[in-house]
């Protein structure tokens, strides 16, 4: 590439060399010929406040050094605000950089920006979903999809995405995290809507017993509205039944003790705490810690 300080019609800048103080720092980063040559014109038109179609490029060169510099993305945004020019072009950079690093929180905030300035919120679903593809984990892109939603209100279909995405794999935390968030903040939690999602939950407990998410959130959504297992008999009744099956997994008795408790059977639940600490041993502490917290001779 040709530097900036070979550039004709960058000769009206002084540029603002690295590092940008005048006490020498005591390790010197070694920054790359280039990475210097940009960022020392970066500083400068910054310091000048230019707002222009070349001071855009720059920016764009900056974000290719450093994609992580949250200062060079706000002005950039302050230049797109000046010069009013297309945002769906921005669009398409910023999905470029999140194709290229989709765990950079800046690009993220950026877009959000962006859409928040268009006030149109079109394709975003469509690319976090790309993203999710890809990785399943990626914490930006759910914060980001969670915000479209919300921002927009555009629930209609959220809820057939997630079952996509745990026929896909059941296990999946973050989608199981999202099913709380959209029925939170879409439908909120009735006594009917719990029931519905505990036996929607129960379907993939069967599945997989030892699958910590489904359970999880199972007994979540009970506890967080306030609810009792009393109230939810069918999916008391399931796990009963898979107790009465002798099926080894430590949600399914660890929620067990959680209704004998409940129902102020404590020496049913300390016979069930036994079966833990055998089962669980990695966790005996913790399960003879809730034991000893059972009122004795009930």
């Amino acid at each position: 590439m040709t530097f900036y300080a070979d550039k004709p019609d960058w000769k009206d800048i002084t540029p603002i060399p690295l590092p940008y103080s005048e006490n020498e720092p005591v390790v010197q980063i070694m920054y790359s010929d280039r990475f210097k040559d940009v960022y020392s014109y970066m500083a400068a038109i910054m310091q000048n406040k230019e707002y222009s179609e070349r001071a855009l490029a720059l920016t764009t060169d900056a974000i290719e050094c450093n994609a992580a510099n949250y200062t060079v993305w706000h002005y950039r945004r302050e230049i797109l605000r000046h010069l009013k020019v297309d945002l769906q072009d921005e669009m398409t950079f910023t999905e470029s950089v999140i194709d290229d690093q989709p765990k950079n929180y800046q690009v993220w905030h950026h877009r959000r920006c962006i859409i928040e300035m268009k006030g149109d919120p079109s394709g975003e679903l469509e690319l976090t979903e790309y993203t999710l593809s890809s990785d399943a984990k990626n914490y930006h892109a759910w914060d980001h999809r969670q915000w479209v939603l919300s921002q927009y209100k555009i629930w209609d279909k959220e809820l057939e995405y997630i079952d996509e995405l745990l026929t896909k794999d059941l296990r999946n935390n973050s989608a199981w995290n999202h099913r709380y968030f959209v029925i939170e903040n879409s439908q909120g939690w009735s006594k009917e809507t719990v029931n519905k999602e505990l036996e929607y939950a129960g379907t993939y407990i069967k599945k997989a017993p030892n699958n910590e998410s489904s359970w999880n959130y199972a007994r979540g959504i009970i506890k967080k509205n306030k609810m009792k297992y009393s109230d939810f008999p069918s999916f008391k009744e399931l796990c009963g039944g898979m107790n009465e099956s002798h099926i080894p997994s430590p949600f399914l008795l660890s929620t067990l003790a959680d209704i004998h408790v409940e129902e102020g059977n404590n020496t049913a639940a300390s016979n069930v705490f036994e079966k833990l600490k055998d089962l669980d041993s990695i966790r005996v502490k913790y399960w003879t810690f809730k034991q000893n917290q059972l009122p004795v001779g009930s």
